[in-house]
């Protein structure tokens, strides 16, 4: 039996059941380093890719030692916050909340999620209840916290996980805040995907002799991952990917944008040219983003569109390929990107879409990962669509026949409706004749005949038109 089996680890019987129902049987590398140590009480921070299984180094050995506080009253009072989880997104929250129930499933240990995008009545009446495990996102527990709904007056543990993703979104200020409501004695551990600056400044303010663990070089990609960055303009990313797709027999992936805007239009565009596809960012209510995880993960959709808030922590098992349809702006995006695929040792595929704007962004990513990245050329189908035709709907060489039918008949209304239009406008003879002055009218007869007007009346002054009576007057005696 390998020396890094989960048997091996002295856990309490309730929880190495429910390890043995999930299926684990070896340690990944980080549970290996993190767990004895944690056991021990010290401080952790911790460096691990995306999948490498860091919420079981966490959740597992927090777990074992809350068992000392395991009871079965109904007393809210006996259940207070005893471990909280910081996360930045919504979705890993749910994700780490749903582990922690899995591992603490045989144990009367409650644990509960909160985050924003939700109604706070149902999270309310959750933690009025009572919780020792609390999972959440940092702007909806401040939130708890001003409403006096969660007190973290007796925590003991505190995790900070993707560390660096919450600093990358601004979250520093509600961190501190957060933390300044904890105990000064606790256990803070911190993990993240990379060791910026910034990551070591905040391990160095809010940890106490921090154990260092990391189990592979920082900004480093799966050796798993097959990884190709192919030369496509913008107006053929979309054919690049269901060529790439068909031609590999792909099932599921996920394909990543830089903006909510283009995420929509993407899955919109994929889903007119029959791939099941749907999306996810921001934009999106709370209810629609797990119900678009869930259909993805039960296989219902071949595609997942998806802005970087889908890039980190999601663990969603054998998602065989990762496109990279826009670069990322920021290049430690990229290695969390394709962080989805090869996870836990498995193998998949990375391709990256790369038009002639990206320079500047390929140098940065290229800077990261410290090698020059090889930009391949990809040779297109000859019979795929070209162009815009009727928004995609309709083959180019069923186009092509209805065009040669057209010209075998007389035309009809709808192929006269289809031809362009002349812009010159219509010749008129009247207006190629040379100008000449209107001629003058004749005088009435009935005017010719009347006297000029007497002398009283100033030669300057054109007298008055003459008008024809239509009635006598009528003398009046």
């Amino acid at each position: 039996m390998s020396e890094n089996a989960f048997s091996h680890l002295a856990l309490a019987e309730p929880l190495a059941r429910a390890v043995a129902e999930m299926g684990y049987e070896s340690m990944t590398p980080i549970q290996a380093q993190a767990i004895p140590v944690v056991l021990q009480g010290r401080d952790v921070m911790g460096a691990a890719q995306t999948g490498t299984g860091k919420t079981a180094a966490f959740s597992l050995p927090l777990l074992q030692r809350l068992l000392k506080h395991e009871n079965a009253s109904t007393s809210p009072a006996r259940h207070p916050v005893r471990a909280l989880v910081l996360l930045p997104t919504r979705e890993l929250a749910d994700q780490v909340a749903q582990q922690v129930k899995l591992y603490a499933k045989h144990t009367n240990l409650r644990s509960a999620v909160v985050f924003g995008g939700m109604d706070m009545k149902p999270q309310t009446a959750e933690l009025k209840r009572g919780v020792e495990v609390l999972v959440a996102t940092p702007g909806r527990l401040l939130d708890h916290i001003e409403a006096k709904n969660a007190v973290l007056n007796q925590v003991e543990y505190v995790v900070l996980d993707e560390a660096d993703r919450m600093l990358d979104i601004g979250f520093l200020p509600d961190l501190q805040r957060i933390l300044s409501f904890l105990p000064k004695q606790r256990t803070t551990l911190l993990f993240s995907a990379t060791f910026s600056p910034e990551i070591k400044r905040l391990a160095n303010s809010y940890l106490q002799d921090p154990v260092t663990i990391e189990v592979s070089r920082p900004n480093a990609t799966a050796s798993t991952v097959e990884q190709h960055f192919y030369s496509v303009p913008d107006d053929e990313k979309r054919h690049a990917i269901k060529q790439i797709v068909r031609q590999r027999g792909i099932t599921q992936a996920f394909v990543f944008v830089n903006s909510k805007l283009g995420c929509a239009r993407l899955a919109r565009t994929l889903e007119r040219e029959g791939m099941k596809t749907t999306a996810l960012h921001g934009d999106k209510s709370q209810d629609e983003r797990l119900k678009a995880l869930e259909a993805f993960k039960k296989g219902e959709v071949d595609l997942l569109v998806a802005t970087d808030v889908a890039a980190r922590g999601l663990d969603i098992k054998d998602v065989p390929a990762v496109f990279n349809f826009d670069v990322p702006f920021n290049p430690e995006d990229y290695i969390h990107r394709i962080g989805r695929t090869g996870r836990a040792g498995a193998s998949g595929l990375a391709v990256t879409l790369v038009s002639p704007s990206d320079t500047r962004l390929m140098a940065d990513l290229e800077k990261l990962l410290k090698h020059k990245v090889e930009i391949e050329a990809l040779e297109f189908d000859e019979d795929r669509p070209r162009g815009r035709i009727n928004d995609g709907r309709r083959a180019w060489r069923e186009e092509e026949e209805r065009r040669e039918v057209r010209r075998d008949r007389a035309p009809s209304y709808e192929d006269r409706r289809r031809e362009p239009r002349s812009t010159a406008a219509p010749k008129d003879p009247f207006f190629d004749q040379p100008y000449q002055p209107p001629e003058r009218e004749a005088a009435a007869t009935w005017e010719a005949g009347a006297k000029p007007a007497g002398g009283r009346i100033s030669a300057n002054i054109k007298p008055k038109r003459k008008v024809a009576a239509l009635f006598k007057a009528t003398e009046t005696t």
